[in-house]
């Protein structure tokens, strides 16, 4: 079930990328909405488990405000969760946005072509990563 799901999304987003690349939505000059899909948690043994957003506590959408610099999303918990951007930059057709908290530095990375993103976060103990994909909202 999650590997069609993946795969759905995954199809989703290429048949759409080039609709939302004309329209210049990746490139941080339009809030976005981003769906986290795959999830993986490394603790400092070197154990790592692969998991949804929901098997983490991590909120299964993100919205993103450039103007704000605020990212926000609902917790499987009911909680609100947000963050500061602290850093923004472009590189090689990426936007990279940084930022730290609860003791943890956080880095997403969308491509600015089909709005993919990656999503890393690590303190000394335990690394994350989670994979989905943004749309302008």
């Amino acid at each position: 079930m999650k590997k069609a799901l993946l795969f759905i999304l995954a199809i989703f987003l290429v048949c759409i990328a080039p609709l939302l690349a004309e329209a210049g939505g990746f490139d941080g000059s339009a809030p976005l909405l981003c769906a986290a899909v795959e999830t993986f948690d490394c603790v400092e043994n070197g154990d790592c488990q692969q998991g949804t957003p929901q098997s983490i506590n991590f909120p299964q959408f993100l919205k993103i405000n450039f103007k704000t610099k605020i990212i926000s999303g609902g917790q499987v918990d009911g909680k609100e969760r947000t963050s500061k951007i602290k850093n923004m930059e472009h590189s090689e057709g990426r936007l990279i946005l940084q930022g730290t908290q609860n003791g943890k530095g956080w880095s997403i990375v969308i491509t600015e072509t089909t709005g993919n993103m990656t999503l890393s976060a690590s303190d000394n103990k335990v690394g994350f990563v989670v994979f989905g994909g943004c749309t302008p909202q």
